[in-house]
């Protein structure tokens, strides 16, 4: 075999190299992580949910975590949106269980609306 050939990495700094090279750090993006039944399992559905709300998917990877209950598969997603909530309506529309969000940024017309109403609900208690 040509040393071409040979991919093996055999040492840390090689590791992290390709670890960044895999997943570039990106300040415009969100990770979720998602389960789904083994038989309804489909990356090209799942890259249509997220293609769904004008995002770009960026990484998909299946883990090697079972779902706790039912062994469902557990995917890692990290799609081109600081604001993932349109993403997880539709992957949720097409089926898929979204069970955590790494980054998930406020649109600051919800976080606005949502101060107003907290200083109502303020005002109302007293």
């Amino acid at each position: 075999m040509d040393s071409k050939d040979n991919i093996a990495v055999t040492d840390e700094k090689g590791a992290l190299d390709a670890i960044h090279r895999l997943f570039p750090s990106n300040q415009e993006t969100s990770s979720l992580k998602i389960e789904c039944n083994r038989l309804d399992y489909s990356a090209s559905a799942i890259a249509r949910a997220v293609e769904d709300c004008n995002a770009h998917l960026l990484n998909l990877n299946v883990t090697s975590d079972a779902a706790s209950n039912n062994g469902a598969v557990v995917v890692d997603l990290r799609v081109s949106h600081r604001n993932s909530s349109s993403v997880v309506r539709s992957l949720e529309r097409y089926g898929f269980l979204v069970t955590s969000v790494d980054r998930d940024y406020d649109d600051p017309m919800q976080a606005r609306a949502r101060d107003h109403a907290l200083e109502l609900l303020h005002y109302l208690d007293s």
